[in-house]
């Protein structure tokens, strides 16, 4: 694990898109696992300026989505993947179907799951970019999860529940612990002080599904980087 403390929110998101450049740089068909929320906005604006600037190219880069709220219509503004679609995807050159999400509109969630997950296993995962709840989840792993656990249908935790604004949504879609773990390098992003619990629990804990977080740790291949108030328990 290689952990890196910047002073602020804006310096953690210009290293990460460093890495993410160098890395589609390096290979041109990166497949890269983009995560939700607000953590990765900044990231995202950085990948943007530097496609428009013609420093990489998004055509032969294929990405899956971490996780979604379910049910929930894909066009909904309150969806996840609504914000990475805004916010990345349709300002750069990736092609419709490089764009791997889940269904969370279908009934047959088992069966989504199920192949959600056949296609990563075809599709390895290069680049596994992730952020961090505050109690630990990873993608929407929520605490109780198993290390070996895969793509499934999840209950959201009320903290979650309460932190997302989603009174109406109480599950989701995500991948699963063990997929993440079968990535080739995990970038893992965390700001601010609410992080810093979880950021210490990754750093200080054995591997425990009480905090999934905590089992990155036995990862090959891990970068953490966060900004200091993230960092304040550990630095």
């Amino acid at each position: 694990m290689k952990i890196i403390i910047t002073k602020d929110y804006n310096n953690m998101s210009k290293l990460a898109s460093e890495i993410v450049i160098k890395e589609i740089k390096k290979k041109p068909n990166l497949v890269v696992a983009f995560p939700t929320g607000k953590t990765p906005l900044g990231l995202c604006e950085l990948l943007v300026r530097a496609y428009k600037n013609k420093k990489i190219d998004f055509s032969d880069i294929k990405t899956f989505r971490l996780d979604e709220y379910y049910p929930i219509k894909a066009n909904d503004k309150k969806s996840l993947g609504y914000s990475i679609q805004k916010n990345l995807l349709d300002k750069v050159n990736i092609r419709k179907d490089n764009i791997n999400t889940l269904n969370t509109e279908t009934k047959g969630f088992d069966r989504e799951c199920r192949n959600y997950e056949a296609k990563i296993r075809k599709n390895k995962i290069d680049l596994m970019i992730l952020g961090v709840g505050v109690n630990g989840h990873i993608a929407f792993n929520e605490p109780g999860s198993l290390e070996g656990s895969k793509t499934r249908l999840v209950e959201l935790t009320p903290e979650t529940i309460k932190r997302n604004k989603i009174k109406k949504i109480k599950n989701a879609l995500t991948i699963g612990v063990s997929t993440i773990m079968k990535s080739e390098k995990i970038i893992l992003l965390a700001s601010g002080k609410d992080k810093a619990e979880a950021i210490r629990c990754l750093m200080k804990c054995k591997p425990d599904k009480c905090c999934p977080i905590s089992f990155l740790k036995k990862h090959k291949n891990l970068i953490v980087i966060i900004d200091k108030e993230a960092g304040r328990l550990i630095s």
